[in-house]
């Protein structure tokens, strides 16, 4: 589904990403990890057309999509839900959830209001309420289920439970195991090792811009030093 192959890019002049490499099968829930810094938001970014290219490619479904700008990106079936949520703070529930709705992809069981209420209630409680007032777990459901309208074949992740309370968090781990079991394609950064060894496919470390290590859980398991001397877990 996506290829990332010897990713580069820079925040102008100050290179960020040095090589960075993975891929994700269509079903697959696959991570990114490593620690503060390392470059995960920025592969999302340059994924997502928000950074520019400096060498390396990105491929959809074998299409080159690298230059692309990020509506045309998020057009071909990406559902991100970003690092700090970036939720409509002056519309209500309901309108950020109907905003970026689409089904261009014309899937038999498409993402709908009614859909998104039965996966997190609350939001449909707070429906007339405006965003901004929401809680910050309250404001990640509204993320996710946002990103969900626009009915995407790969859902991206970013940091969807960091500092978020113990129980909010278990809710949104919770719809992440339905996703998967439903077949959404999921890229996941995030550094609950706990859960990511138990919910993902596979694996990608980032140190310093470049991919470093790649496996699977059994193998995130069984190279546990290693791991935490990159992850810091």
């Amino acid at each position: 589904m996506l290829t990332v192959h010897a990713l580069e890019a820079a925040y102008g002049a100050s290179q960020a990403l040095f090589g960075v490499s993975f891929d994700i099968r269509d079903g697959e829930v696959v991570t990114l990890m490593g620690r503060n810094g390392m470059g995960k938001t920025t592969t999302v970014r340059a994924i997502m057309g928000q950074l520019p290219l400096r060498g390396g490619r990105v491929e959809f479904d074998g299409r080159p999509i690298s230059g692309l700008p990020p509506e045309k990106v998020a057009r071909l079936g990406f559902g991100l839900v970003p690092e700090g949520r970036q939720i409509f703070p002056t519309l209500t529930v309901r309108e950020n959830l109907v905003a970026t709705a689409a089904h261009r992809l014309k899937t038999p069981n498409p993402w709908t209001l009614n859909r998104i209420y039965e996966l997190f209630p609350r939001l449909n409680e707070r429906a007339r309420q405006m965003a901004g007032t929401l809680s910050g777990g309250e404001q990640q459901m509204l993320a996710v289920g946002r990103a969900l309208m626009t009915n995407p074949r790969l859902l991206i992740l970013d940091e969807a439970t960091e500092g978020l309370a113990p129980v909010i968090r278990a809710e949104i781990w919770h719809v992440v195991e339905r996703l998967k079991a439903e077949g959404q394609s999921i890229l996941l950064i995030d550094k609950t090792f706990s859960v990511l060894k138990r919910l993902a496919d596979r694996h990608f470390i980032l140190e310093k811009g470049r991919t470093v290590w790649s496996g699977s859980s059994a193998d995130l398991v069984n190279d546990h030093d290693r791991v935490q001397a990159w992850v810091g877990v």
